[in-house]
């Protein structure tokens, strides 16, 4: 068996940062992503870098409604709006993405914006729709997914009924990570985390905030299996509410969830990946703190010391960390990655494969 079946995961995941001009002029414009491969994105996370202001979540499942511009989701728990016409994300193109002014993202500024925005491709809108079937705890909801079972990703929705039940993934695998947001109300983020404790399936952690693991059964104390996960709780599954979920499992050489336990030295902790990664957040569970996000583009070489907050709309912050060839390494003592005896959480993305699937090594940074 190869030891990868991603030999390039820029044709799954792409990070772009740009400069927009001036809030107050229409500036519509287009950006091209410049990985080695093309990528015409389904999911799109974009944040201002040097302006303060809300995290925006852009997919092709959920789609436009009316006008030009795409339904947004934002890592303050608001519920889905809409962005004038011609504003904010436009369109999702062959390889890159096209842009108004911001609106419902609320980058108010005076001078150019530096933004980011973490892209990945999917399956081109294409869903799969599942009925309704069964009753009781093994329920399933109708539902509608887009998955690529290759790169381990998938965007399901589905309108909630409040009884205990089950949505299909269609991830091709038992998911490790599920991210769960409100649509219809304002609402917290919900993530499980495969590596988050020895019993995942009992906690959960709320991605737009600083707290740490909590115990209950939002997933019905059931583990996720190859086809569906279960829910219990009215955060992600309240009684006509609509919600959206991003669902993503571990993929050799291209896409790693797991967890470490921090030294508080920093000369931290290594992190073993199996490929050189291109995107890392980075949460305390035994304890509160932010989730922390370092990419290869905002800063290509090491230390990698610029970070973003996932649960903030703060501006980058500085704090050292390296990208290595096979994994990651803290370089920080502090609480937010490395306390001594610290568990945290993780999820990373590949710029290359420690080997290909021709046996060709990665090389260091």
């Amino acid at each position: 068996m190869a030891y990868t079946v991603i030999d390039d995961p820029s044709v799954y995941f792409q990070t772009k940062i740009y400069t927009d001009g001036d809030a107050t002029t229409d500036d519509t414009t287009s950006q091209t992503f410049n990985g080695n491969s093309d990528l015409q994105p389904d999911l799109m996370w974009f944040k201002s870098r040097n302006v303060t202001g809300n995290h925006g979540w852009m997919d092709t499942s959920r789609g436009k409604e009316g006008g030009t511009s795409f339904r947004t989701l934002f890592i303050n728990g608001l519920a889905e709006r809409t962005s004038s016409s011609g504003y904010d994300l436009t369109s999702m193109n062959s390889d890159g993405f096209s842009y108004g002014r911001p609106n419902q993202l609320d980058w108010a500024h005076d001078t150019p914006a530096q933004n980011v925005v973490w892209a990945w491709k999917i399956n081109g809108g294409t869903t799969t729709s599942v009925s309704a079937s069964g009753s009781g705890a093994t329920q399933v909801l109708a539902s509608t997914h887009q998955a690529n079972t290759t790169a381990g990703i998938s965007i399901i929705t589905y309108t909630g009924t409040g009884a205990t039940a089950t949505i299909t993934h269609g991830l091709g695998g038992v998911p490790d990570v599920l991210l769960f947001k409100e649509r219809s109300t304002d609402n917290n983020w919900y993530m499980y985390h495969s590596a988050n404790t020895a019993a995942p399936e009992t906690d959960y952690m709320t991605f737009d905030t600083t707290a740490a693991t909590t115990d209950f059964n939002i997933w019905n104390d059931t583990a996720p299996t190859s086809t569906v996960c279960s829910l219990s709780n009215s955060g992600v599954h309240g009684d006509t509410e609509t919600f959206v979920c991003y669902a993503f499992r571990s993929i050799q050489g291209y896409s790693k969830f797991g967890s470490y336990t921090g030294n508080g030295n920093v000369d931290g902790t290594f992190v073993y990946t199996g490929f050189s990664p291109a995107w890392v957040m980075v949460k305390r569970t035994d304890s509160g703190n932010n989730w922390h996000m370092h990419d290869n583009k905002r800063v290509p070489y090491n230390s990698n010391n610029k970070t973003l907050y996932a649960n903030l709309t703060n501006t980058e912050g500085t704090e050292d960390f390296d990208m290595l060839s096979n994994g990651f390494k803290l370089r920080e003592s502090g609480g937010g990655y490395n306390a001594s005896g610290g568990t945290y959480i993780y999820m990373a993305f590949a710029e290359s494969p420690l080997v290909t699937s021709k046996g060709v090594p990665t090389t260091a940074r």
